[in-house]
């Protein structure tokens, strides 16, 4: 929060300080911190890190040449306690290694296209590179962090903390405490407190998808349903009958899904690589493998991310408004399903609706 902070405070409002920036710094683009969307982070941190020493600058030139108090002491602020901070540096290359690989993988996952096979792989790996930089990125990062330091004219030397010492009782026993100098204090409660922390919340966002490779994972491409064994693939198949089963009641029948599947993939095409190539191709079969249809169609739409369900809030409070409170449940799906899939109703014949409607509820009585 303390870095996020500087970092809104460096690009703030005031038109006048935005005005002097554009002055000194070339090509600066900068998007303001958001709640809501993760890329805004990253996008905020990296001019500074590219160019710090020319935001210190006019940060130093706004602090000379303002008369107004505030502006004059947070100016100066800025630009000698925090960019000419070494753990403000540090700190600023260790956020945009996490944040760029982090981005990258969100906005891939965003695709419109996107496999929940490939998205697991994409998470995967993920972690593995920020496992891999939590082991051996600190020196990396000190490098790089050394070197802006050194375009800055500033010492690469991490601050003494002050150590309070508590009163200790009478009856305490006198345990010598251990001290950590100051950069492997930074590499303790800073470097590997964030990292730790990204980990966590990966690992602990992202276990469905764990299951949902255990569950479907034979089904995911061609060539790992065709180098499976048979008691493998007898036992995925019957793993999943029982996934979805409900009140008794399954949707496909494991043996039978096991038996459409050795057939399936001697007689699957070569260019079908991906599971919606075959279930394109289990269209064109016109219901002669029935398990493996609904298997398929199952597994692709389990959603990858869940922008859809955040569309959907949106357009629920746009459709139900205070004014249309007693509207009913069945109307309000409706409207909302017309609203979310908007490009698909564009496609429809209107006309033909009209008359299908007119047809069905007529209520002119014939008297005779």
């Amino acid at each position: 929060m303390s870095f996020f902070g500087v970092i809104q405070r460096i690009f703030s409002s005031s038109t006048k300080r935005w005005q002097i920036f554009k002055d000194h710094v070339q090509g600066l683009t900068v998007k303001p911190l958001s709640q809501t969307r993760w890329e805004s982070h990253v996008d905020s941190v990296k001019p500074i890190k590219d160019q710090t020493s020319k935001i210190r600058d006019p940060l130093i030139d706004l602090a000379n040449i303002s008369d107004d108090s505030k502006i004059k002491s947070e100016a100066e602020g800025l630009a000698s306690f925090e960019l000419e901070n070494f753990e403000f540096v540090f700190g600023m290359v260790i956020w945009y290694k996490l944040l760029y690989e982090i981005n990258i993988v969100s906005k891939f996952l965003q695709a419109e296209n996107m496999d929940i096979d490939i998205a697991i792989r994409q998470l995967k790996g993920l972690i593995s590179s920020l496992q891999e930089f939590r082991e051996s990125g600190f020196d990396q990062a000190l490098i790089e962090a050394e070197h802006i330091a050194s375009e800055m004219g500033i010492e690469p030397i991490f601050r003494e903390k002050h150590i309070i010492r508590r009163k200790r009782q009478f009856d305490e026993i006198n345990s010598e405490e251990v001290t950590q100098s100051p950069k492997e204090s930074f590499r303790v409660n800073y470097f590997l407190f964030i990292i730790d922390q990204a980990l966590s919340s990966l690992q602990t966002r992202f276990e469905q998808f764990q299951k949902y490779e255990e569950t479907f994972g034979f089904l995911f491409s061609l060539e790992r349903l065709k180098y499976i064994d048979d008691d493998s693939l007898l036992h995925s198949c019957v793993n999943l009958q029982e996934s979805l089963t409900h009140d008794g009641h399954s949707d496909i029948d494991g043996s039978d899904l096991y038996l459409e599947l050795k057939l399936l993939r001697h007689s699957l095409p070569r260019e079908s690589k991906r599971a919606i190539d075959v279930l394109n191709y289990l269209k064109k079969m016109d219901s002669c493998y029935p398990n493996a249809y609904i298997a398929y169609q199952i597994l692709l739409t389990i959603p990858i991310t869940i922008a859809s369900a955040e569309r959907s809030f949106s357009k629920l409070k746009l459709i139900k408004t205070y004014l249309r409170s007693t509207m009913s449940q069945e109307r309000l799906n409706g409207l909302a399903m017309l609203s979310i899939e908007k490009k698909v109703v564009e496609k429809v014949d209107y006309a033909n609706l009209i008359n299908t409607f007119a047809s069905k509820t007529a209520r002119r009585a014939i008297f005779k």
